[in-house]
């Protein structure tokens, strides 16, 4: 593994890169990685990391590791914000932060098991008073593409707040994908009430949970289908399968993970999402070589990511 992602370093950003805007969450994450089965009432010994998170910070930080001009929108708590900032800056991500002053920043407990796979217990935090209305009109006119997760959905109170940002972006001539983040919260939300939410969305990256929240379908393959239908493109993650993808216009193509070991999961849909975006947005026409050097570089993006504990690249990487 050690060989093989050392190749993948991080694209350097020049004037012809993509500008990105992302919104969405900044998250304290505390990963907790237990020696062993957890003891009820007693000690367990147990590998504590404490580290920045949040699957839109981390997703604008591979985006830039990945080689777009990258402006985050988000909020945290006002003592955070120049941590938070200096964090987003060292990942080469533009931030513009907002400070709450009375809800706390955004805090994950993630318990990883001995397989990778990790258990999430969430605080949102001042994550919950973020709002599209955040990103202005001077923003999205710099702008070739704007990112966002499904976790800034499920807790805001006017959902109609999401189809007029992605009308927004469309007026301004910038493309929209979402990553849907959290198929207990699409179920906890609603799924119709979820698909309205982004049904204006160009590019959708869900993973197969999440597929199948949002389809009420469960081969993956059947997933794509009935996404493309809504979506024009969409990336179905696998985890150790790989990815599916489908277009409206018609192609369809998979391929196999390329990770060979785990250490922690978390973060690897953001890596694959944002690194299969940055080919997509850097070519001019979406033919089926792009989509497969896209999904391609998004494999060996999330194969680098699991092979280290944290959710964000390397700064020095």
């Amino acid at each position: 593994m050690r060989e093989v992602v050392s190749e993948l370093g991080a694209t350097p950003v020049s004037a012809g890169s993509p500008r990105v805007v992302v919104f969405g969450d900044v998250i304290d994450d505390i990963i907790v990685t237990p020696s062993g089965d957890i003891r009820p009432d007693t000690d367990t010994p147990a590998r504590i990391v404490r580290t920045a998170g949040g699957s839109a910070a981390n997703s604008a930080a591979w985006l830039a590791w990945a080689g777009c001009h990258v402006d985050f929108v988000g909020r945290v708590h006002v003592t955070d914000l120049e941590r938070h900032r200096a964090l987003l800056v060292e990942a080469r991500v533009s931030p513009h932060l907002l400070g709450e002053p009375d809800l706390p920043t955004g805090a994950i407990v993630v318990i990883v098991s001995a397989d990778g796979a990790r258990t999430m217990l969430t605080q949102r935090g001042a994550n919950a008073a973020l709002s599209p209305r955040d990103i202005g009109p001077e923003r999205l006119a710099r702008a070739h593409h704007l990112h966002f997760t499904g976790y800034s959905i499920f807790r805001h109170a006017r959902t109609a707040d999401f189809p007029d940002l992605i009308r927004r972006a469309h007026d301004a001539d910038v493309t929209v994908s979402v990553d849907p983040g959290s198929a207990g919260f699409i179920a906890d939300f609603g799924r119709d009430r979820f698909l309205e939410a982004i049904g204006e969305a160009d590019i959708v990256v869900p993973n197969l949970d999440e597929g199948r929240a949002l389809t009420g379908r469960s081969d993956p393959s059947s997933i794509v289908e009935s996404l493309v239908e809504r979506f024009p493109l969409v990336a179905l993650t696998l985890g150790r399968d790989g990815v599916v993808l489908g277009t409206n216009d018609g192609i369809r193509l998979s391929a196999p993970s390329k990770a060979t070991r785990a250490v922690d999961t978390t973060g690897a849909g953001d890596a694959f999402c944002t690194s299969f975006l940055s080919v997509v947005l850097h070519e001019p026409v979406r033919d089926r070589d792009v989509l497969e050097r896209a999904v391609s570089r998004g494999l060996d993006t999330a194969a680098r990511a699991v092979a280290v504990v944290g959710a964000r690249p390397s700064p020095t990487a």
